[in-house]
């Protein structure tokens, strides 16, 4: 015979009584309290000596100045020629474009996904638009 498996049974320690949210957010750890500690007032310093090492040569040092001086980039700009938009509608002939595009490798599939859903929110910016004027419209009528 065996007995139900209870997920209690195996918990490390006293678990949360219920209702308890942990830490909060923002909360930091003592190490990090610690590290802050030893280095107030030291940033200008240290600063100071990673860029003369850098200048003298070590690649480490120089690599972290310029990661902090040029961060990579998390995307690039593209360049698309998209009609005007301004109805509903006018999304069918962007969308066109942007698969025209993508089959000419001008942009890639990931870029035109990031594309088609700037333009399924601009479509449903638009349509939101036009329901609140046709629902003015109506309630004026009334």
């Amino acid at each position: 015979m065996t007995t139900p498996r209870n997920p209690r049974a195996n918990t490390r320690g006293k678990p949360f009584e219920l209702g308890n949210p942990g830490k909060p957010r923002g909360a930091r750890s003592r190490a990090t309290i610690a590290a802050e500690a030893l280095l107030n007032g030291e940033a200008e310093g240290l600063t100071r000596k990673a860029v003369e090492m850098a200048l003298e040569g070590d690649t480490v040092a120089l690599r972290l100045c310029l990661e902090r001086l040029v961060p990579p980039r998390k995307d690039s700009p593209i360049t698309i020629d998209l009609p005007p938009i301004t109805s509903a509608a006018d999304v069918v002939g962007a969308s066109a474009a942007v698969l025209t595009a993508v089959a000419a490798g001008e942009i890639s599939p990931d870029e035109a996904g990031r594309v088609m859903a700037l333009l399924t929110a601009h479509k449903n910016i638009v349509e939101t638009g036009d329901l609140e004027r046709r629902i003015a419209a109506l309630e004026e009528q009334n």
